[in-house]
């Protein structure tokens, strides 16, 4: 699996990892987050790999099924860009307003959690 998507799984995961069970949500954590390999998981697991590999696809598949009724990637992402602009305008044009500099400095903070 290439990296971009890899980094696409992780950030489904990231937010919608609670909606996953129980079962789900420990086969990903282990694959995903901390990186066995499907032997490893299979053996820890008392599986085969088959039965780690399609639950994986199962709960990939929950994940992209989640973004694709909520969208909360692609909208934190539109945020995340809409406050990025705001703050290139805001210190372009307004440096002199400390209480609009204040708020974007606030919006920046909260992006980056």
């Amino acid at each position: 699996m290439d990296i971009k998507k890899t980094n696409e799984i992780n950030l489904l995961y990231n937010f919608y990892h609670s909606l996953l069970t129980s079962k789900q949500e420990k086969y990903m954590n282990l694959y995903y987050v901390e990186d066995f390999s499907l032997g490893e998981i299979a053996e820890q697991l008392g599986v085969s790999r088959q039965a780690v590999l399609d639950n994986i696809h199962r709960s990939v598949g929950s994940l992209e099924k989640f973004e694709r009724e909520l969208s909360l990637v692609e909208k934190t992402q539109e945020i995340d860009n809409v406050a990025s602009e705001l703050s290139k305008v805001v210190r372009e044009n307004y440096a002199d307003d400390k209480q609009l500099l204040d708020l974007v400095r606030r919006i920046s903070k909260i992006n980056e959690m």
